[in-house]
């Protein structure tokens, strides 16, 4: 029969034995964990699972608000997000020609010259679910002198909507990498990779200029195309730092609504997508596709 572990095997001399009997008697006893700690335990673990959910659950554009929240959350000034979602559920009704958000119309006229960027961005895509609404075209009309990119570029894709192609231009430099450059002297101290993936806001350098440091960042999402200088350059106002190709969904937007108004002067910037490239995703470059034919078509039909 097989011995027991660490029990002593026949023929070990009597000091030996004696010593493990000591060893084992000198063992401290097994002390089981108190209730308190194990509360402890479990409550730290679950403030771990809690709280990231917590976090997704008040930045979920996906949670249904009620009337009375929606009211509240496209007041609430301290929390631009809480408007942005408001924002985004009454465009899935109007998007869905659902009469129930008519009475907020009005709010979003006002929001349309909200001073966060976001909010203004958001606005601007969804005047564009309903173009039977009073006021929207106006208020559409004004945000193309947006100072924001991409608040003019989504005003002027929501103008398309109403049949209105004053935004044009601003349409076509959504297809165009988008130019960051110091808006001060100073010396760069940090930048990000050429080809790196970035979302709007990214940061993509720093510049330092004595005790200041200004970070730059990209005002639309997309892919770092070209870093101009390198850590430690010294630059002046104004010089260009790096530019960031637009994004799929971006330069997708851009080409739907050129299909519609699109005209000749367009197809250079047009054209690239057209190319068989890694970069270039097939819906892209099928998109672009369509647009130069029917701006083509649209050409030769004008007497």
């Amino acid at each position: 029969m097989a011995s027991p572990p660490f029990a002593p095997k026949a023929g070990d001399p009597p000091e030996i034995i004696a010593e493990d009997s000591v060893t084992k008697a000198a063992s401290p006893p097994h002390h089981k964990m108190s209730a308190r700690s194990r509360f402890l335990i479990f409550f730290t673990a679950w403030l771990i699972v809690l709280m990231p959910f917590l976090f997704w659950w008040n930045t979920w554009f996906g949670r249904r608000l009620t009337d009375k929240q929606v009211t509240e959350f496209l007041n609430d000034e301290k929390h631009p997000r809480h408007i942005q979602h408001a924002l985004v559920q009454l465009g899935e009704h109007m998007g869905r020609r659902d009469p129930v958000a008519a009475p907020w119309y009005p709010e979003l006229i006002r929001l349309s010259s909200h001073p966060v960027e976001e909010v203004r961005n958001t606005d601007a895509w969804v005047m564009g679910q309903d173009t039977s609404a009073p006021g929207f075209h106006e208020a559409l009309l004004k945000m193309l002198n947006d100072s924001s990119p991409m608040v003019r570029g989504n005003a002027a894709l929501s103008l398309v909507r109403f049949g209105d192609s004053s935004g044009r231009a601003q349409i076509v430099a959504l297809l165009q990498p988008a130019k960051i450059s110091a808006p001060a002297s100073g010396t760069v101290t940090d930048t990000d990779k050429i080809g790196t993936a970035i979302h709007q806001g990214g940061l993509v350098a720093k510049l330092q200029d004595g005790q200041q440091t200004t970070e730059l960042r990209s005002p639309i999402s997309g892919r770092i195309r070209t870093i101009s200088v390198a850590p430690g350059t010294r630059v002046a106002a104004g010089a260009e730092i790096a530019t960031v190709d637009p994004g799929d969904e971006q330069v997708w937007e851009a080409l739907r609504a050129l299909y519609l108004v699109g005209q000749v002067d367009d197809l250079p910037a047009i054209r690239p997508y057209a190319r068989d490239l890694p970069e270039i995703s097939g819906r892209v470059r099928r998109q672009a596709t369509l647009a130069e034919k029917a701006i083509r078509d649209r050409a030769t039909a004008r007497p």
